[in-house]
């Protein structure tokens, strides 16, 4: 058998699963999935609703799995696929639970108005209504070999039952029904801040074809097509402006508060809101390529990933759902026996303890927290790649930042000239930039952009050749005219005390020297830098106000300028002249010094930093597919300010979930007691344990307004 054939035998699909919302129907998936032929291995993503399954095409197929599925009562089809009709609506589903809660009120009534004996009809009416999904569900769990809440629930309904408790038995039905309904709601709600990102962009374009415009769905629109993107739309895919001029709100994808001008030759985002002008634009990717559907895939793929303390709730629940169990049977047994208690007084505490024995408020506590996060991080423009990154984030201490690109523009600018005596400033600038307009250095672009805001006008000249490493050389008016480096005027014998003098004076403000010559000698000294980026003081303020102890500056330029650069912008350190290597042993230094410590860059020049950090930080990188996948947090647009949000919402999102572990942990403990003393009743128990998750989901919830 040839290597493809054996490739071909191992598959992945990607199922959605409607009805798996808590990690119990997750157990019961596994329990039935296990047991078919040629299941290598399963993942659930609870949040996403989302099964990933491998497996042995030659033994399984994927209708095989959905069918399995359905056996469990859930149902399963393939994720790019439209789900089948079903039968039984949500609206279904609210009627039961109507009539159950109206038959409910109907008991009560009677119970006080009419004949007490009578009231048990309408309360059987009641559990017959509201008990429909849950009995179905508790079936389904004990033919999985199950012990769910499902059925923990039917066993605690019929003990009441049997002990006569018809009130009990109606109102645990009806307020369980009530609070799964609301519990699903909620998990609705927290979904769907994914699926808001998906409904960002539009589901059609205007196409020119054959010289006429065809709105036409986006899955038809091929790589190389031009579209329209008229005043007020919605950019419907990636592409290149080809013609046009126009703000455009990138917001929805990058984060930016500001609307972004674009003309011919500017790259567009699908998603992004066009301005007041219309826009043609040329397709560079499908819409399963765009920048927006990698978004929502990264984002999906991260909901995925389990978070460190997450792995502590699943320890700490497989540890109290059986220690519970095995105190509901000791409670219902030991008292009656030992002590010739009252058999049905502790039977019925025995059946408390069960509602209350399902840890649901735990274990989704940490899930739903992670899912807000990360969905309010994407909205603002920065993916975090998942839980155990949002975790890291929030122990940082220590941020240390590249310089170009980074916290400076990466785009040099004309800071100052200084001509030698005798010379005009304008002078200088004139030769440079004549020199300069026939060079491709981004020194000598910045000469030349700086003689155009000023009005000088540089002349055309003859002869000219660049000098690798020192500058460039030309004639002008029948004379050698030179700009370049210190080394170069040193070679040329052009250097002079004044000049010394100039040049240092640069050197010390961190500047980087073009020197120029004409006629065989120096007529002044032009100074250029780097400029920081709008905001970055006060991101470095935010960042010490969450907690931050030390910023530091790692960068590869000299001495002069990273010290300028760290004293403007009132840095703790800095360290200079760094090759990549170098600043992977500053990270792995600074980390021991200080502790959990990030790694803000490009994504591409400082990968091995950022790779070394606790978490690697990316700036920029919309439209960028390798620093969209190798960051461990990506900021979409180049904001700095976006990095004390990420932390102030990673901390916060900790607080959160221990807020929500500690609420959890602390009610059950609560209700154990109140159980085994006969203080809390079966209604209590119910409205306690729904009541605990409803409440640790809209207290995750809160985070999506970070």
């Amino acid at each position: 058998m040839s290597t493809c054939q054996i490739c071909e035998l191992h598959a992945e699909s990607t199922f959605k699963v409607e009805g798996m919302d808590c990690h119990e129907e997750v157990a019961i998936l596994e329990r039935r999935l296990k047991r078919l032929s040629g299941l290598e291995a399963l993942d659930a993503d609870v949040i996403g609703q989302r099964l990933r399954i491998k497996y042995d095409a030659a033994k399984l197929s994927t209708g095989v799995i959905a069918e399995a599925v359905a056996q469990t009562g859930m149902r399963a089809w393939l994720e790019h696929e439209e789900p089948a009709p079903v039968a039984a609506s949500a609206g279904t589903r609210m009627q039961l639970l109507a009539g159950s809660g109206l038959a409910f009120a109907a008991g009560v009534g009677v119970s006080f108005f009419g004949p007490p004996s009578w009231a048990w009809i309408p309360f059987a009416m009641s559990v017959a209504l509201g008990g429909v999904f849950t009995a179905r569900r508790a079936a389904t769990s004990i033919r999985s070999g199950a012990l769910d809440i499902n059925v923990l629930m039917v066993i605690a309904v019929a003990g009441a039952i049997a002990l006569s408790e018809w009130t009990e038995a109606a109102s645990v039905v009806f307020l369980f029904a009530l609070a799964q309904l609301l519990e699903s709601r909620a998990m609705d709600r927290a979904r769907g801040a994914i699926r808001a990102l998906m409904d960002l962009a539009p589901v059609e374009a205007l196409v020119l074809r054959d010289g006429q415009h065809d709105r036409i769905p986006v899955d038809d629109v091929a790589v190389g097509d031009t579209i329209l993107v008229g005043p007020g739309e919605k950019v419907p895919l990636d592409g290149r402006v080809l013609a046009g001029d126009s703000y455009v709100n990138q917001a929805p994808v990058t984060g930016e508060s500001l609307p972004i001008e674009k003309t011919a030759g500017d790259d567009v985002f699908a998603g992004t809101i066009n301005g007041r002008g219309a826009l043609d634009v040329v397709v560079t990717r499908l819409r399963k390529d765009s920048t927006l559907a990698r978004i929502i895939h990264l984002v999906e793929r991260a909901q995925a990933q389990r978070a460190p303390s997450q792995a502590f709730v699943d320890r700490f629940s497989r540890i109290y759902t059986p220690v519970v169990l095995a105190l509901a049977v000791v409670v219902a047994f030991a008292p009656p026996l030992i002590a010739s208690a009252s058999w049905a007084t502790w039977f019925y505490r025995s059946l408390v303890l069960l509602v209350i024995s399902c840890p649901c408020a735990l274990v989704i506590s940490t899930p739903v927290s992670i899912v807000s996060a990360l969905a309010a991080a994407a909205r603002k423009g920065v993916l975090i790649k998942g839980g155990v990154h949002l975790e890291k984030m929030a122990s940082i201490r220590c941020i240390a930042f590249d310089k170009t690109g980074t916290l400076t523009y990466g785009r040099l600018h004309v800071v100052d000239v200084l001509p030698m005596t005798g010379v005009e400033s304008a002078e200088v600038v004139r030769l440079a930039a004549s020199l300069e307009a026939r060079s491709e250095h981004p020194i000598g672009r910045a000469i030349v952009d700086y003689a155009s805001q000023t009005g000088i006008r540089p002349v055309a000249v003859e002869a000219f050749q660049a000098l690798p490493g020192r500058g460039a050389q030309a004639r002008l008016g029948g004379h050698a005219l030179v700009a370049g480096s210190h080394r170069l005027f040193e070679e040329r014998g052009l250097c002079s005390a004044e000049l010394e003098a100039s040049l240092q004076t640069f050197t010390d403000r961190g500047c980087g020297s073009v020197m120029v010559a004409a006629a065989g000698s120096a007529v002044g000294v032009i100074g250029v830098a780097d400029q920081p980026r709008e905001g970055a003081r006060d991101a470095v303020d935010l960042l010490r106000q969450q907690g931050i102890t030390q910023v530091i500056l790692l960068t590869g330029d000299q001495e002069s300028a990273a010290k300028t650069l760290a004293e403007s912008l009132d840095l703790d350190g800095y360290r200079a002249a760094l090759l990549p290597e170098d600043k992977v042993a500053a990270v792995e230094d600074l980390r021991r010094r200080y502790g959990s410590l990030a790694m803000v860059g490009d994504g591409v020049n400082d990968a091995p930093a950022l790779a070394a950090a606790d978490v690697g930080i990316a700036m920029g990188v919309a439209g960028t597919d390798a620093a969209l996948e190798t960051a461990d947090v990506a900021l979409m647009a180049d904001e700095l300010l976006k990095i004390p949000y990420a932390l102030r919402l990673s901390r916060a999102t900790m607080r959160n979930i221990r807020a929500n572990i500690a609420f959890s942990i602390v009610l059950k403990g609560a209700f154990l007691i109140l159980a085994v003393t006969g203080a809390a009743t079966l209604w209590m128990a119910v409205a306690a344990d729904m009541g605990a998750s409803l409440v640790v989901i809209a207290n995750a919830l809160r985070l999506l307004r970070e």
